[in-house]
C-alpha cells in the first residue's frame, strides 16, 4: 500500500494532470450550477476528450468534474430554488428558505465546506475499507434493495412539509409516472398511449428539470417578476459563521459522511438517495426538528456532506468488482475499458498505482473544490441582479437543452413541460413536489426488486425477511411507516372540532 500510494502521488502531481484537474474543476462548477445541466451530463460531455488522454488524467478529469458539479448544483438551488443536480433536490427548499432570510452566504458556505469534508472522509473510507465495503455491498440481493428503496420513498414523505395525506398523494403521483413503460414482469407496454418514446419510461432528468425549474418559472410568471425572489446578496462573506455551524452540527456532518460512503457503495444508489436519507436522519435526530423547512443549516450540513461522500463511495464497487455504483462510474468504467484496463478484484494487485491514483485524485479534487467553489459562489451573486424577465427565459432554454441532451428526443422537452405544469398546480394546492420526484427516481427500483423477490420466493411474503440485513431494513422501514400512520392520525385528531367548539354538534 505505501509503495502504491507513493507511485500514485507521483502520477497525479504531474503538472499536466494538475492542469487537467484545475480545468475540470471550473468546468464542473459551471455545468453543475446551470439549471438543466447535471453532473452526469458534464461527465458524458467529457468522454470524447478522454480519448486523447492517458488513463490517470482521464480519470482525474471525471473525478474532479463530478465532485465540483455535485456541489455547484446547490448554487441555483439556494438562489433560485432550482437544483442544478438531482443530489441537491433533497434540501433545495431549506437552502432557498435561508436565502429568503438573507442567509444565502451561510447556506452556500455550509454546503461548500461540508461537501469538501464529506468528499475527503468518503475518500479516506474508500482508501481504507474499499474491498471490505464492496464485499458488504455485494451481499445485497433484490430483497435488500427493495427495502432500501422503500425506505428512501418513506423518507420523502417523512421530511416533506405538507400533511401526511398530501405527501403520500404526491408520492403516489410519482410512482404512477414511474410505471410508464414496459412492464418488468410480462414485458407489456403500460400507459404509453402508442408513443414509442415512452417505452423506456419517463427519464428522471427531464422530470426533475420540469418539476423544479419549469414550475419555478411558471410561479415567477404567475406572481410577478420580483415577488418571491430573494433580495440581491453580496455573497462575499461565504465563510462567516461557518465555525459555529460546524461546531454545532459536527456529529451530523460525520454521520452524513459515513452514511454517504456506505450508500454510495451500493450499486444504483448514489448521491441522490444518500442526500435524501441523510436529510431525513438530520431532522429525526435534531434537537430542533421544528426549524427544518424554515431555513435551518443543520440539514444542509449533513446532506451536503453525504452526497459528496457518496461520490467517492460509488467507486468502491466500480473498482472492486467492475460494477458501476452510479451513472458516472458507469461512464468511467467504459473509459477504463477503452484504455485497456479491467476493473475488478485483480486491479488492486495488477495495477495498484492506478487504483491509488483514483484515491489521490479524489483528495486533490476536493481540496481544489474549496477555492473553485468560493469563486463560483462569488460569481453567482450577479444572477440575482439579472431581471426575471431576462433570467427566466434563459433558464428555460438551458432546461430544454438539458432535457433534449439526455434522450436526444424532442419528446423529452414535452415531458419536461408537462410535468412542470403538473408540479406548479400541485404546489399551488399544497402538495409537495419532493415525494413525487423521489417516486419517479425509486419507483422502477422498488418494482423491479419486488417482482424479482416475489418470483424468487414464489409469492411468499416472508421471503422479504429471510436474510439478516433485509430483516433489519424491513423492520426499520415498517417502524417508520407506523410512525407516519400515527402522525396522520394525530393530524386528523388536531383538525377534528372539539366538543366545546362552536362548530361541534349540539
Amino acid at each position: 500500500m505505501p509503495e502504491a500510494l507513493v507511485g500514485a502521488i507521483a502520477l497525479v502531481f504531474d503538472w499536466q494532470v494538475l492542469a487537467v484537474i484545475l480545468m475540470a474543476a471550473f468546468y464542473g462548477a459551471f455545468v453543475g450550477s446551470v439549471p438543466g445541466l447535471t453532473a452526469t451530463m458534464s461527465v458524458a460531455l467529457l468522454v470524447p476528450l478522454t480519448f486523447f488522454m492517458d488513463p490517470v488524467p482521464a480519470i482525474a478529469a471525471i473525478v474532479t468534474t463530478t465532485a465540483t458539479a455535485i456541489f455547484a448544483g446547490d448554487i441555483p438551488g439556494a438562489l433560485l430554488r432550482i437544483p442544478g443536480t438531482p443530489a441537491s433536490a433533497a434540501y433545495v427548499g431549506e437552502a432557498y428558505a435561508m436565502t429568503q432570510k438573507g442567509q444565502a452566504e451561510l447556506a452556500l458556505g455550509t454546503s461548500l465546506v461540508t461537501a469538501v469534508i464529506g468528499g475527503l472522509i468518503g475518500t479516506v473510507v474508500l482508501m481504507l475499507v474499499a474491498p471490505e465495503l464492496a464485499r458488504f455491498a455485494i451481499q445485497f440481493s433484490s430483497v435488500e434493495y427493495f427495502w432500501l428503496a422503500s425506505l428512501g420513498l418513506t423518507c420523502a414523505v417523512l421530511i416533506s412539509g405538507g400533511s401526511v395525506a398530501k405527501s403520500l398523494a404526491s408520492l403516489m403521483i410519482g410512482l404512477l409516472i414511474a410505471t410508464i413503460g414496459i412492464d418488468v414482469a410480462v414485458g407489456y407496454p403500460r400507459f404509453t398511449f402508442g408513443q414509442i418514446e415512452l417505452l423506456d419510461g419517463v427519464s428522471f432528468i427531464p422530470a426533475m428539470i420540469g418539476m423544479f425549474a419549469v414550475a419555478e418559472i411558471l410561479r415567477n410568471v404567475a406572481r410577478g417578476p420580483r415577488v418571491g425572489r430573494p433580495k440581491d446578496q453580496n455573497l462575499a462573506a461565504v465563510f462567516k459563521g461557518l465555525g459555529q455551524v460546524l461546531s454545532n452540527f459536527r456529529w451530523g456532518v460525520l454521520r452524513g459522511s459515513a452514511l454517504g460512503s456506505v450508500v454510495g457503495a451500493l450499486p444504483g444508489a448514489g448521491a441522490d438517495i444518500a442526500a435524501w436519507i441523510s436529510y431525513t436522519l438530520a431532522k429525526r435526530f435534531s434537537k430542533t426538528p421544528e426549524k427544518f423547512g424554515t431555513g435551518h443549516p443543520e440539514g444542509i450540513a449533513e446532506a451536503g456532506a453525504s452526497n459528496n461522500a457518496a461520490v467517492a463511495g460509488a467507486w468502491t464497487p466500480a473498482l472492486c468488482f467492475g460494477i458501476p455504483g452510479d451513472t458516472v462510474t458507469a461512464i468511467a468504467i467504459g473509459i477504463l475499458f477503452l484504455k485497456g484496463l479491467q476493473p475488478g478484484p485483480l486491479v488492486f494487485t495488477q495495477q495498484p498505482d492506478l487504483v491509488y491514483a483514483v484515491f489521490v485524485a479524489f483528495m486533490v479534487a476536493n481540496l481544489v473544490l474549496l477555492p473553485v467553489g468560493f469563486i463560483a459562489i462569488r460569481s453567482a451573486r450577479y444572477v440575482l441582479k439579472v431581471p426575471a424577465s431576462v433570467l427566466m427565459p434563459v433558464i428555460l432554454v438551458f432546461c430544454m437543452v438539458g432535457a433534449f441532451a439526455m434522450t436526444n428526443s424532442v419528446f423529452a422537452i414535452w415531458i419536461m413541460l408537462a410535468l412542470g405544469v403538473l408540479a406548479f398546480f400541485m404546489e399551488e394546492n399544497g402538495f409537495p413536489v419532493a415525494p413525487a420526484i423521489l417516486g419517479i427516481v425509486l419507483g422502477p427500483m422498488v418494482e423491479d426488486n419486488f417482482m424479482v423477490t416475489m418470483l424468487k420466493y414464489q409469492g411468499d411474503l416472508t421471503g422479504f425477511f429471510d436474510r439478516p440485513i433485509a430483516t433489519v431494513l424491513g423492520v426499520f422501514t415498517l417502524t417508520v411507516w407506523t410512525l407516519l400512520l400515527l402522525r396522520y392520525l394525530n393530524e386528523q385528531r388536531a383538525h377534528r372540532p372539539s366538543k366545546g367548539s362552536l362548530h361541534a354538534p349540539r
